[in-house]
């Protein structure tokens, strides 16, 4: 399997759902963690400033957000496909996340 890396965009499948994610944890990372931070990929676009706009040009289909007031540790064997991944990953995770904790 191929290793993740920070800001691709990967489907998550869990029991009971199947969704997109962003993968926010730093690449170096990844490789020795078991669990992982991702922002969910959600339809329900808001316009606020904790969350990134996606759309086509991610891989994905139509527009959407990655929120991350919606923030989740998963395992890594939950990433079963890369869909696509953000432009510009630092900079678009790194002024969610300042959104987010209010920096």
């Amino acid at each position: 399997m191929v290793t993740p890396t920070q800001g691709e965009i990967w489907w998550a499948e869990t029991e009971d759902t199947r969704r997109p994610v962003v993968v926010v944890t730093r690449s170096e990372a990844v490789p020795v963690l078991s669990r992982l931070i991702v922002a969910p990929i959600t339809r329900t676009v808001r316009r606020i400033p904790t969350e990134i706009l996606l759309d086509e040009r991610n891989g994905l289909e139509g527009l959407c957000a990655a929120s991350f007031d919606n923030l989740q540790l998963i395992p890594r064997g939950l990433l079963i496909g890369r869909v696509g991944a953000l432009r510009q990953p630092r900079l678009e995770i790194c002024r969610a996340l300042a959104a987010l904790a209010d920096c």
